[in-house]
């Protein structure tokens, strides 16, 4: 493996693409006793329709959440009561873009490793299980369906887009995941978890080389196809609608707002944008940022407020919520300040100050073992080196972020979603 020292970050990162197209990461942390593992493949809640054998596939929504699940069922049993045999924690995820399985352990690493390789890449499927599977994810449906949290930022992402899948909850509805068979699961297995569309990220202390060997032995030979997707009829900037209410049981009225931004490809410059971004919500609505000083003093939000930028393919989006007496006029109030701060600058020294706890925060995630896995993850999979965050950093001056809030936090680009108290205004 070629093994690249990152000296500003005090770390070192051995890699190798073996001949079926798996990406190899190792992250040496050689003082820690725990050992982590990621294996992760390029495919998310967004991947419903897409190029297989030649032939276009489209699937039902919350497929991929619904494949991860089963994932952890074996001709033999339930994997995860391996893991435990073996001292490790276990554990799933599936994002928009991507499904992810890892495991941590003080002890027996290897073997622990050799268990997650083989139970995602050997599918097993019933008619049976799947029935089963579809009643325990159509209440997890249900009870998402009766969380405030969840349906403000599902109203939002209705409001913002009108086409592309981001819409979609990644679990998918009850309707749709009853559309699910055995033989829908072996196709996207067949599609998407292939050596050349994953990559393995292991941090810990740990032989670089017997990692890919492992790996080698394992896993298929080759590499799998490249699958064409589909996200789409592109859309424009505009939000499909500008506001989604609805009543709840609520104490107070919560909302989520944002903007529909430029999205960045692939690259460095996905890295770049995000950076960006992320110290614009410092800028404009952060706790140490005027606007949440006075929003907060004078009683029109509370600690909950905050918000994010977040990229996805073929979208991107900044958004801000938490609860509020008088949810738009809060979000008026951070749309007239982005613009403020837009034309007239920012302070240099508050943004001095945002700049310096926005790469210490950066830094410090480097503690968490997750992070850093889940971070060589989605750089690999947008081709940029997430390690290179220092020099990419240091490329961003404060007429960037002040350019970013003039160009992309706007009203035209704008909705809200709004959950209101039961016995509040009428719903519209």
């Amino acid at each position: 493996m070629r093994q690249q020292a990152y000296p500003r970050l005090g770390e070192k990162v051995s890699r190798r693409t073996l001949s079926n197209g798996l990406e190899v990461v190792v992250v040496e942390k050689p003082l820690y006793a725990k050992s982590y593992a990621f294996f992760a493949a390029r495919y998310g809640g967004m991947d419903l329709r897409f190029r297989l054998g030649g032939q276009w596939q489209d699937t039902p929504a919350g497929i991929a959440h619904f494949l991860e699940h089963k994932m952890f069922d074996t001709e033999t049993g339930s994997v995860s009561e391996a893991f435990a045999k073996n001292g490790a924690v276990d554990n799933a995820f599936t994002s928009a873009a991507m499904t992810a399985y890892f495991f941590q352990c003080t002890d027996k690493f290897y073997e622990n490793l050799r268990l997650l390789l083989e139970c995602v890449s050997i599918p097993y499927f019933t008619k049976e299980s799947v029935d089963k599977e579809q009643g325990i994810i159509a209440q997890e449906i249900q009870e998402t369906e009766d969380d405030p949290d969840w349906q403000v930022y599902e109203g939002l992402m209705e409001c913002l887009y009108a086409v592309s899948p981001v819409r979609i909850p990644v679990a998918g509805s009850v309707e749709s995941i009853r559309r699910i068979t055995p033989q829908t699961l072996y196709d996207c297995h067949r599609a998407f978890y292939t050596p050349s569309n994953m990559i393995l990220v292991c941090v810990g202390s740990m032989d670089p080389d017997q990692v890919a060997a492992e790996a080698e032995a394992i896993l298929p030979k080759e590499g799998g196809e490249a699958i064409e997707r589909d996200y789409g009829a592109g859309e424009g900037r505009a939000p499909a609608r500008r506001e989604k209410r609805r009543v709840m049981e609520v104490s107070s009225p919560m909302f989520l707002a944002g903007c529909k931004c430029r999205a960045q490809e692939t690259g460095e410059g996905r890295l770049r944008q995000s950076i960006v971004g992320d110290l614009a919500c410092d800028v404009l609505f952060g706790e140490s940022s005027p606007l949440y000083t006075r929003l907060y003093e004078e009683g029109a939000v509370n600690s909950s407020l905050g918000g994010n930028f977040d990229q996805l393919p073929g979208a991107a989006y900044l958004y801000v919520g938490g609860e509020a007496k008088e949810p738009e006029r809060v979000f008026e109030a951070i749309i007239r300040q982005a613009r403020r701060l837009g034309e007239e600058g920012i302070g240099e020294a508050f943004y001095q100050q945002v700049r310096r706890a926005a790469y210490g925060r950066m830094i410090r995630s480097l503690n968490s073992f997750e992070n850093i896995a889940v971070s060589m993850a989605e750089g690999n999979f947008q081709q940029f080196d997430y390690y290179r965050f220092p020099e990419i950093f240091d490329t961003i001056t404060k007429g960037d972020v002040e350019a970013f809030l003039r160009e992309e936090i706007v009203p035209d680009h704008a909705a809200i979603s709004l959950i209101l108290p039961a016995g509040g205004p009428a719903i519209g």
